[in-house]
């Protein structure tokens, strides 16, 4: 196992905070491998890059010699994980929480050791601990310490109702530090009350508090609200290898430095390294292939990266996309708007009408797939990247109307 410091350099790496640092200095100081939670509500059947932050974090430690335990919340999901939101969450039912947990247990191992990692359920304990139990564990936490949580706050000063329930979230979350004697606790920086409540809770059981590790939310494909299939600004872990690899080519190139830190397992001076080619010169394209071909490779095997690539560079052969293709923000309803609209605001056609005809010519493509279908919808929340016959492109952001 590696020195203390040594860990904590890699494990610093994309976190927005480590609270505290002092005690994972001298959690690792120890040299003995720590128990790493990292829960996740079964709330969606499928996993996106989003949720694979946290899991990359998890491999590190992993890597580094650490016992990883992937969580399911299958008893906080009954409850509905109310962080960040204006309203109190819908419920899922069991059969739902269950049948997503089942594609969760399959979906992990596409990044972690299977060898190597526990995954375990909160209802384990959560039904252990009974009605008297959890009302044990509410007498620990005052409405005032509920109420400084930000998005409670809002709720309460304007008018919005919270149901009591929704108090049990983070007292179950943190109860969950206590049954496992979690060393260290990962999570979203939305997520930092829930996690700090955890240290409080195992230092009323007599337990040295979990070390807080928070990383940032990744943003989605439009590069601004973080990456939710709600949005559709998502990329799904189980998407097929060329609708990921497309996805990866639509970001910006600001983006694309993003996307490296938080989800390649390159090294970070090979990054900069990288960083540095593009400021002198090297075509941003070029690097976006490389992280593309590294994630596709990490869901679809060796190979089905590279194989992606040529794929997507085979869609261009017959007009090649320019360096300075025009980009542009629209801003569309929620349900979207249809793509011989979008072409006609981006000045791709003359009118509506030639849009039509171009795509009845097949002569329209988006992201590369050729266009067939004359209703064709886009929704907002994700950048296209737009061609009419060989020459016409534009490289369009579609933003939700205020």
């Amino acid at each position: 196992m590696q020195s203390g410091s040594e860990q904590l350099i890699e494990l610093k790496r994309g976190a927005s905070e480590v609270l505290l640092e002092t005690d994972l200095v001298r959690k690792l100081a120890r040299g003995k491998p720590l128990i790493i939670k990292a829960g996740f509500d079964p709330t969606a059947p499928d996993l996106h890059l989003g949720h694979t932050v946290l899991i990359n974090k998890m491999r590190q430690f992993q890597v580094l010699g650490h016992d990883v335990v992937f969580l399911i919340g299958d008893f906080t999901g009954l409850i509905g994980d109310p962080t960040g939101k204006n309203a109190t969450r819908p419920r899922l039912t069991r059969d739902e929480i269950e049948a997503n947990a089942r594609t969760y247990e399959r979906q992990i191992y596409k990044i972690l050791d299977p060898a190597r990692t526990r995954i375990d359920f909160n209802s384990r304990w959560m039904n252990a601990l009974g009605s008297a139990g959890l009302i044990e564990l509410a007498a620990q936490y005052t409405v005032a310490r509920m109420l400084e949580r930000d998005d409670f706050s809002k709720r309460y000063k304007g008018g919005q109702p919270i149901a009591i329930h929704e108090f049990l979230y983070p007292l179950v979350q943190g109860y969950d530090s206590v049954a496992m004697k979690a060393d260290v606790e990962l999570g979203g920086t939305d997520q930092k009350f829930n996690l700090l409540v955890g240290r409080t809770l195992q230092e009323h059981a007599g337990q040295e508090p979990q070390v807080v590790l928070t990383m940032p939310l990744l943003e989605g494909l439009d590069g601004v609200q973080k990456m939710s299939k709600s949005l559709g600004n998502y990329i799904g872990i189980d998407e097929p290898a060329n609708e990921i690899f497309g996805k990866l080519m639509s970001i910006s190139d600001t983006l694309m430095w993003r996307y490296f830190e938080l989800l390649s397992f390159r090294p970070l001076s090979e990054i900069s390294a990288l960083q540095h080619a593009v400021a002198e010169g090297r075509n941003p394209r070029d690097v976006k292939f490389e992280l593309g071909v590294e994630i596709v490779d990490r869901f679809h095997g060796a190979g089905a990266g590279t194989r992606a690539r040529d794929e997507f560079l085979a869609r261009f052969r017959d007009g090649a996309v320019p360096d300075d293709v025009v980009s542009l923000e629209l801003s569309i309803a929620k349900t979207g708007a249809k793509l011989v609209t979008i072409l006609k605001e981006a000045q791709l056609v003359a009118g509506t009408s030639a849009a039509y005809r171009m795509i009845d010519q097949q002569a329209v493509r988006v992201n590369g797939e050729r266009v067939t279908d004359r209703e064709l919808a886009l929704k907002p929340g994700a950048e296209y990247l737009l061609q009419v016959g060989k020459r016409a492109f534009a490289r369009v952001t579609l933003r939700e109307m205020p």
